[in-house]
């Protein structure tokens, strides 16, 4: 219990216990998680934790190289927008950090840029709290300063 982790798709959460359930008749053990972000619970399937690809919240080593990799100012590809949308969606959902930072970082400098379309910041919002999700627990930091930090990092404010 109070290990930290990340559910792709959904962000960064605490475990608070482990409880058995029975779901369409299936007796199964779930991971209670905490989702300090949108104060949510989510149940995890203990025997799907490898298909779903949960997994611990990265170190501070790691936090600082996706911090450095986020600042890069190119947009990548600019093709067609569904192209676009599938490619950050793959990111999205392999569940790894330095993905979801690209995500955010392209979608963000594209948006300060030429303006999202309705999907994209609506990924752009999900990305954002996934990653934010993460950082706040690996640093022990409140979600606004998490945002700003992210912020800070794309755009140099301060």
């Amino acid at each position: 219990m109070g290990d930290k982790v990340v559910y792709p798709m959904h962000g960064a959460g605490i475990i608070e216990a482990i409880e058995e359930k029975e779901i369409l008749g299936e007796r199964r053990k779930y991971y209670v998680m905490r989702m300090p972000i949108g104060d949510m619970k989510v149940m995890v399937p203990m025997n799907s934790v490898d298909h779903i690809g949960l997994r611990e919240v990265v170190d501070e080593h790691t936090i600082e190289k996706v911090l450095d990799r986020m600042k890069r100012k190119d947009v990548g590809d600019t093709s067609n927008w569904s192209r676009r949308y599938r490619a950050n969606l793959d990111k999205m959902k392999s569940g790894d950090i330095y993905e979801v930072a690209d995500v955010v970082r392209t979608l963000m400098l594209r948006e300060e840029e030429k303006g999202l379309s309705t999907g994209e910041r609506k990924m752009l919002e999900n990305a954002k709290q996934i990653l934010i999700s993460e950082l706040a627990l690996a640093r022990n930091l409140k979600e606004e300063q998490a945002f700003e930090l992210i912020d800070r990092v794309i755009f140099g404010k301060n």
